[in-house]
């Protein structure tokens, strides 16, 4: 189906203000230059977006893909949580957010409104998604007092680690999701049930 000239001109801006706001960073991106490389008028600009905040909100929620990211709810919570830190953008999406981030940072650090709307845009539907798959968990008997947000923040850490703040010099594992699920697995899993998977396992390596 055809865009309509509305669509046209609000996918131009969230492209050139994505690009901009790469090369610039935010705070040195002005609405008149998304206006120029965009061929929209800053007056049309702002009948989508409030402000440059707003702008930049939608910006991100489109780079993250949160109103397309699958689903993870297979029934297998371990392997759900896997799928859900192993989902992974294409690789020029995964390049633009990783020209975008370190300005993102700094940005949300200057604006605390900002960062709030952020956080609750793009990162709050990650969070969700797992504190659901831990009370699915909590009700199966897996784990026993794991605390959902805490569990959130302990599986979702090393995934900043390696975006943002990767060892240099060092190459982490490509199975860098499974080990981190692993380690949680083990640390926070009843020992019944790890005694359960481990025999699985062993028999899968086995057979």
């Amino acid at each position: 189906m055809a865009r309509t000239p509305s669509q046209q001109a609000h996918a131009s801006v969230l492209a050139a203000a994505l690009e901009l706001f790469g090369e610039r960073g935010i705070d040195a991106t002005s609405m008149d230059a998304i206006a120029e490389k965009s061929g929209v008028s800053k007056a049309t600009i702002y009948k989508h977006w409030a402000d440059k905040a707003a702008l930049c909100l939608d910006v991100l929620a489109r780079l993250h893909e949160v109103d397309t990211r699958p689903v993870f709810d297979s029934g297998d919570i371990r392997a759900d949580l896997e799928a859900v830190l192993s989902f992974k953008p294409s690789a020029k999406v995964s390049e633009q957010q990783n020209r975008i981030m370190p300005h993102l940072i700094a940005y949300a650090a200057r604006n605390r409104a900002f960062g709030d709307a952020w956080r609750a845009r793009v990162m709050e539907p990650l969070i969700r998604q797992i504190t659901h798959l831990i009370k699915r968990g909590t009700k199966r008997g897996i784990f026993s007092g794991v605390d959902p947000v805490i569990a959130a923040a302990l599986l979702i850490g090393p995934m900043m680690f390696r975006k943002i703040f990767p060892p240099a010099g060092k190459e982490l594992p490509e199975n860098w999701e499974k080990l981190v699920v692993d380690a949680f697995w083990k640390a926070h899993a009843s020992l019944e049930k790890n005694s359960k998977h481990s025999k699985r396992s062993s028999l899968n390596r086995s057979a």
